[in-house]
Parts: C-alpha cells; sequence; structure tokens
C-alpha cells in the first residue's frame, strides 16, 4: 500500500470512527426510544385486554371451584363468568397477533378452555386439575406481561415496573386463597392438599407484598397502597388468614375450616377492586415514565448529532492539512527510492551475477540527517548497501562452486579417460576371448555413461561440454554417436538422411541432448523394446525424433516437463528434482542451442522427444549414396573390434601347406596423445582408419607352423575389413548379459551415481600416491 493511501487513511480512520461511534449510538438511542414507544402503545392496546383476561380467569376459576364445591347460586355465577372470560379471551386475541411477541402460549392455552369447562361439568378427574389449568393461564398471562413490559433495556423503567409485575403476582396468590376457600363450599371442609396450596398463596403473598411492592414503591404509590392495606375489608382479609391458619380443626378428610371464613367473599369483592384500580395506577405511572424518557431519549440523539458534526470537522480539517505537509515532504523521498529500486538496484546486481564490479558512487549514500525523512533516506541506503553486499557475496559463492565442480570433472574426467584407454587395450588385446570381450563392452559403455554424467557437472556449474571436432559431422554420424553414449545401445534403431550436417561447436552440445534422451528412453520402456531415432529437415531446421515404448504418462506431467524444456529452469529448481538431472541438463543444453525439446505421447503409447535444431547449426553436405549396414556391422562400428587371432589358430583351422615366406613385420603403432579440450576434460581416443594392404590368403600347410617370437602390430580397426576369422563364421550362441537389475528410479539418479564414482576414483589417487 501506497505511503499516500496510508496518510489518507489516517485522515480518513477518525473520521470513520467517530461517524461510526456517532451513528451507531445515535441508533441504538433512537432503538431504545422506540422500543419505549412502541411499549407504550402495546401496553395501551394489549395491556388492558391482558389484564382483563387474568381477572376474568381468576374469577371463573373461583366460580368453578364453587360450582365442584356445590355452593347455591354456583351455577348462574359460574355461567355469568364464562361469558366474561370469553369476551375478554376475543378482545385478546383481535389485538395479540404480532408474531414477534410472546403471546402464542396464551393464546395456545385458551384453545382448551372449552375442554376443561367440559370436564368441570361433567366432574370427569379431579378438582384440582382442572383448577391448575386456570392457575396455568394466569401464570403465562403474568409471564407476558412481564416479558413485554419489564425495559429491561432501561435500568430506571425496569425498576419502576418491578413493582407492577408483583403486585399481578400478589393478586393472583390472593385470587387463589379465594379459590381454596371457594372449594371448601357450605361445609368448609379442605382437604389437606387445599390447605397447603392456601397456606403456601398466603406466603408467596406476604413475601411479595414486604418484600418485592413496598420497597419499590415511590411515594405517591406507597399512600395508594396503604390506603387499600389500611381499609377495613383488607383487615378483614388478613384476619380470615390468620383464623385458617390457627383455627382450623382437622378432621379425617382433611380440615375445617373455621366459622370467621364466612366473610371472606364480601371482603374479596371489595379490597380485589381497590387492588385491580392500584395495580392500573401502577401501570399507568410506569408508561408515563417510558414516553417521557422516549422524549428524553430523543433529544439526547439531536444534541448528539450536532456536537459530533462539529467535532468531525474541526478532525477533518486537522488531519487533511497535516496529510498534505506530510505528502510534500516525502514526494522527494519517494522519486528518489523509485528510481533506485526500479534502475540502480537491478542494473548493480545483475552487474554482480556477471562478474563485475560495481561503482560505489551509483548506490545511495547515508547522509546522517535527523529528519524524520532523512532518517528513512538512510535506511534504505543502508538496506540497498546490505542488499547489494548479499548478492556480492552470493555471486562470489557461485563462482567458487562452478570453479570447485569445473576442477572435480576436470580431473574425474582424465581418470575417465584414462580407463577408456585401458579398457581399448583390453579390448584388443583378448578380443579373441568373446565372454571377456562382452564385459569389457559393457564396462566400456559404462564409462562412457559416466563421463556423460562428469559433462552433465560441467554443465550445471557453468562450462561447455568439451568440443574436440574440428570438422562438420554428418546428421547420421551424429545420431551414432548419441547412440553410442547409451548403454543399451543395440535397442536403438537410427533413421537419417546424409545430405546435412552439422556446425563442430555444436556436434557435443547436441550429441550429449540426444544421448540424455536416448538414455531416458532406454531406460524407461520395456528390455526388449526398440528406441527409434529419426532426422529429418523441417522448415524451421532439423527435427530430432526420439520415440520408445514406455509407460504412459499424464497430460499435466508433460506440460510440467516440456515448461522446464522450453525454458531453462534456475539452479533453485534443482533441489527439488535432483532424482531428474537428465531433464535438468537438457533444459540448459536446448538454452544453450537455441534448440527446442518437446515430450508428447507417441501413438504407441509411449514418450516421442522432439527436438528442433535452428538452421543456424546446419551445414549442407554432398549427396552421398546411403549405406547399407548390416545390424552386427554397425554394433561393431560403435565399439572396440576384437584383435585377430595368432597365426597358430589360423593355421589349425585350414590344411596344411607350404608356408609362405613370412612378411616383414610392421613397426609397432606409436601411442596417441590424449586430447584435451578447452574446458580441460579430455576426449575419448579415436583412431582414423588407415588403408592396410590385404592379408595374403592362408593356404595349406603340411606341418603346423609355429607362432613369431614377437608377437605382429595390431591392425587399424576398419569394419568388416580386418576382423578376425573367427568371427566371419558362423558363432556359437552368445552368452546373453542380462540386463542390469535395478530400477528406473535408481539408474536415473545421475548425482548419486556421480557422487559415488567421484568417491573411487579420489580413493585410487590417494592409493596411488607415494
Amino acid at each position: 500500500m501506497r505511503l499516500r493511501t496510508l496518510l489518507i487513511w489516517l485522515a480518513v480512520v477518525p473520521t470513520v470512527a467517530m461517524g461510526t461511534q456517532v451513528t451507531v449510538t445515535a441508533e441504538r438511542l433512537l432503538a431504545q426510544a422506540e422500543k419505549l414507544r412502541s411499549d407504550v402503545a402495546a401496553a395501551e392496546q394489549v395491556g388492558a385486554p391482558l389484564y382483563t383476561l387474568m381477572v376474568d380467569m381468576q374469577a371463573e376459576r373461583t366460580a368453578t371451584a364453587a360450582r365442584w364445591a356445590g355452593a347455591d347460586g354456583s351455577e348462574g355465577e359460574l355461567r355469568a363468568r364464562r361469558d366474561a372470560t370469553d369476551l375478554a379471551a376475543a378482545e385478546f386475541r383481535r389485538f395479540a397477533v404480532d408474531p414477534s411477541r410472546s403471546f402464542a402460549d396464551v393464546t395456545r392455552l385458551l384453545e382448551k378452555l372449552a375442554g376443561h369447562r367440559q370436564r368441570a361439568d361433567t366432574r370427569n378427574g379431579s378438582a384440582d386439575s382442572t383448577l391448575a389449568y386456570y392457575s396455568d393461564v394466569i401464570g403465562k398471562v403474568i409471564q407476558v406481561y412481564q416479558q413485554e413490559f419489564s425495559h429491561a433495556e432501561d435500568a430506571e423503567l425496569a425498576q419502576a415496573s418491578r413493582p407492577v409485575v408483583s403486585m399481578l403476582q400478589a393478586t393472583e396468590m390472593v385470587a387463589r386463597e379465594d379459590t381454596v376457600l371457594a372449594l371448601a363450599g357450605p361445609s368448609g371442609d379442605l382437604s389437606y392438599v387445599g390447605y397447603d396450596q392456601f397456606v403456601s398463596a398466603l406466603g408467596a403473598q406476604r413475601y411479595l407484598h414486604e418484600a418485592l411492592i413496598v420497597p419499590h414503591l415511590t411515594v405517591r404509590d406507597q399512600r395508594s397502597y396503604e390506603r387499600v392495606v389500611g381499609s377495613p375489608e383488607w383487615q378483614t382479609k388478613t384476619r380470615i388468614e390468620s383464623a385458617v391458619l390457627s383455627g382450623h380443626k382437622d378432621i379425617a378428610t382433611g380440615i375445617r375450616l373455621p366459622a370467621e371464613t364466612s366473610g371472606w367473599s364480601a371482603a374479596h369483592a371489595t379490597f380485589s377492586v381497590q387492588m385491580t384500580t392500584l395495580n392500573i395506577d401502577l401501570a399507568r405511572s410506569v408508561l408515563a415514565r417510558g414516553e417521557a424518557k422516549a422524549d428524553d431519549l430523543q433529544a439526547e440523539v439531536a444534541w448528539l448529532i450536532g456536537g459530533s458534526a462539529g467535532g468531525l470537522l474541526a478532525v477533518v480539517i486537522v488531519v487533511v492539512f497535516t496529510t498534505r505537509s506530510v505528502l510534500r515532504r516525502l514526494d522527494d523521498l519517494h522519486e528518489r527510492t523509485v528510481t533506485v529500486a526500479e534502475e540502480t538496484l537491478p542494473e548493480v546486481v545483475a552487474r554482480l551475477q556477471r562478474g563485475q564490479s560495481v561503482d560505489p558512487d551509483a548506490l545511495p549514500t547515508v547522509s546522517g540527517d535527523r529528519d524524520e525523512v532523512g532518517r528513512i533516506s538512510d535506511a534504505f541506503a543502508r538496506a540497498v548497501a546490505v542488499s547489494v553486499d548479499g548478492h556480492r557475496e552470493l555471486a562470489a559463492e557461485r563462482h567458487g562452486f562452478g570453479l570447485f565442480a569445473s576442477g572435480i570433472a576436470s580431473r574425474t574426467g582424465n581418470l575417465v579417460s584414462r580407463q577408456l584407454s585401458l579398457t581399448e587395450d583390453l579390448q584388443d588385446t583378448f578380443g579373441h576371448d568373446e565372454a571377456l570381450l562382452a564385459e569389457l563392452m559393457r564396462a566400456d559403455q559404462l564409462t562412457v555413461g559416466m563421463r556423460r554424467q562428469i559433462e552433465n557437472l560441467l554443465i550445471l556449474a557453468g562450462g561447455e561440454v568439451p568440443d574436440p571436432h574440428t570438422e562438420p559431422m554428418r546428421v547420421a554420424d551424429l545420431l551414432r554417436e548419441a547412440a553410442a553414449e547409451v548403454e543399451d545401445f543395440r535397442r536403438i534403431e537410427r533413421q537419417a538422411l546424409d545430405e546435412t550436417s552439422v556446425e563442430p561447436s555444436a556436434i557435443s552440445q547436441i550429441s550429449h541432448l540426444l544421448a540424455e534422451l536416448l538414455d531416458n528412453a532406454t531406460r524407461f520402456s520395456p528390455p526388449k523394446s526398440k528406441v527409434v531415432i529419426r532426422a529429418e529437415l523441417v522448415t524451421d531446421g532439423l527435427s530430432v525424433e526420439i520415440e520408445d515404448r514406455g509407460p504412459r504418462v499424464s497430460p499435466e506431467r508433460y506440460e510440467e516437463m516440456n515448461g522446464r524444456l522450453h525454458e531453462a529452469p534456475p539452479y533453485s529448481v534443482l533441489a527439488q528434482n535432483a532424482h531428474r538431472l537428465g531433464l535438468f541438463v537438457v533444459g540448459h543444453l536446448a538454452d544453450q542451442l537455441r534448440a527446442k525439446v518437446t515430450l508428447r505421447r507417441s501413438v504407441y503409447g509411449g514418450t516421442s522427444a522432439v527436438v528442433i535444431l535452428p538452421r543456424q547449426l546446419l551445414v549442407a553436405t554432398d549427396a552421398q549414396a546411403p549405406r547399407e549396414i548390416e545390424p552386427q556391422a554397425r554394433v561393431l562400428e560403435l565399439l572396440p573390434a576384437p584383435a585377430p587371432a595368432p597365426t597358430l589358430a589360423l593355421a589349425a583351422a585350414v590344411p596344411s601347406k607350404p608356408a609362405a615366406p613370412e612378411p616383414a613385420p610392421e613397426p609397432a603403432p606409436v601411442p596417441e596423445p590424449v586430447v584435451h579440450t578447452s574446458a580441460g576434460l579430455p576426449s575419448r581416443r579415436t583412431k582414423a582408419p588407415a588403408s592396410v594392404p590385404a592379408a595374403p590368403a592362408a593356404v595349406p600347410a603340411p606341418a603346423l607352423v609355429p607362432a613369431p617370437a614377437v608377437r605382429p602390430a595390431l591392425p587399424e580397426r576398419v569394419p568388416q575389413t580386418h576382423i578376425a576369422e573367427q568371427l566371419r563364421e558362423p558363432r556359437a550362441q552368445e552368452r546373453v548379459v542380462r540386463p542390469d537389475t535395478a530400477t528406473p528410479e535408481e539408474v536415473a539418479d545421475a548425482w548419486a551415481d556421480y557422487e559415488q564414482g567421484t568417491q573411487t576414483v579420489e580413493e585410487e589417487l590417494r592409493r596411488d600416491q607415494p
């Protein structure tokens, strides 16, 4: 995020924070005021029907108890109370239609009223269960009143509404006492359960009056309360309650009430009206407080919005001027920083990677200013200096590692070259032993593979593949040379034209690239399957296609590998893909040659590698007739030929004739010096075919001719010219050299092969030292 944006946010965040706080506070206050007004409206609309329903249900419960006890005139009284309850219930249902409020419980219980009335008329069940239904309905009414009009979000109104709810509960307890006394009937006999209910209701209503009503009444409401409890009717109620507690008599079925209870009905009819009036006054007082509180909240919101608007304006002005001042001071620093980051530093890093020196004046310097902007500039200069030092050290380490790897490759290459020369000498000396010759051939191929891995190390170290060639090479010979680098070369089938040649400077690189692809194709395909390599001219240059019949590869895997081949991957990828060294080397060789290597699925289900070499690497060659090479001769062209057998063996194989004069022995050939490349690696020893006179035909001799004391010089290896007679004749079945049983993953781990070979060579060097 830009610094300008941060400074703008410095102005925006406080403004938005203050505005948000004001908005949230105003919305909360307005919502509280709206809730108060809504509660007041609901109390005025639903509170009265709800309270009326509670009073009528209490009266019907008492009439039902009297009817159950068989009191005189109870039937007409019950009918009148039921009509009043039905009117109150209908009025309640008409206003209790808001689904967001908790009226559903009361409505659901009212639907069962008809059933309980029928049980009371038929006296089905016990009186306690029928009367308990009315108590449940009244309890739900009080609970709804407490939930809807308690004003829990406002502490002051919650404190004022607490006596109202407690008064309703106390009124319900007195009504339950009235119901229990009515259930006693004219006889005054009451069961133990009824007596317990009476005692519980009495204790509850006295606790409510003493603990929850009187302490929370205002002075005005307390005077009204004292008028009610000081009336003669309330005193009569208290005297009757005390008489029931202390003057009852125990009988077999329960208790018998005292005679004083006869005055309960008249007293209850009077003080219940007084309590109802007091409840209504308390409720109206709470509603009036709620309306006044809502007005106060709206006024508070108006003052809050006005004051906050002025404060926000002042904050915005101060922050805007401060931000513009800071931005002006940082503008120059911003331009200098961008110039260094986008131009100077990339150029310095690029020069260090190329091994060039860096001018210190091109980098920013520490000025030592104590100003905040100056300290930021100095900190940036120090960061640039640390970064440049790190890149300089990294470039030096990479260059040193390249020299180290090149040195190891050069030393190991010398030893491999000596081993190849020794192998060729052994092939010349013991070529008559077919089993030993086969093992020597295998050792020769393994050594060639080791040399290719050394060249891989040289490529990774930043060097070039040794290239001893000075003349263009035909494409057919180039394919033959690449195939000779592969251990399982017998499975490779070559198809190429001879009228095209390759520039000498690119021969070794192309041969190495194709050898890596051919080695991969032979290792990851069935042992007896053929690997075909064909070359032909195309529009963009020379196309070389290598096709195997290995396992299937997913399209995603092809896409990943082609991405690394089309663009040489950085060396950091090698740390994650060390087991795929060949693919890494091919990618770098293709990048050096400006060639394009693409892997795709072949028509046989295996993999087809297509290499497109640019025309700049090709040279036209005079057309020549293609040579037909027998399979056996093709193999012998790739491997050293065995030396001819001694004269004694040739004489034993033909009839005896007089011996011809033995020609003068040729001088022993002078060993060729080891040719070294520009990179320091020795190239494999090669011999140019020389014209040698044909050997005289063998004639029968009467006796065996002993072999000469001095062994004649070995002829030069020219295909089909100096081959031994034993090899011209049909030979017995050669011992099959079984393929290596190692898995493709183990064979493909070229890095491990290189390390093991290097350790072995170093041990031999230490043993050879005096």
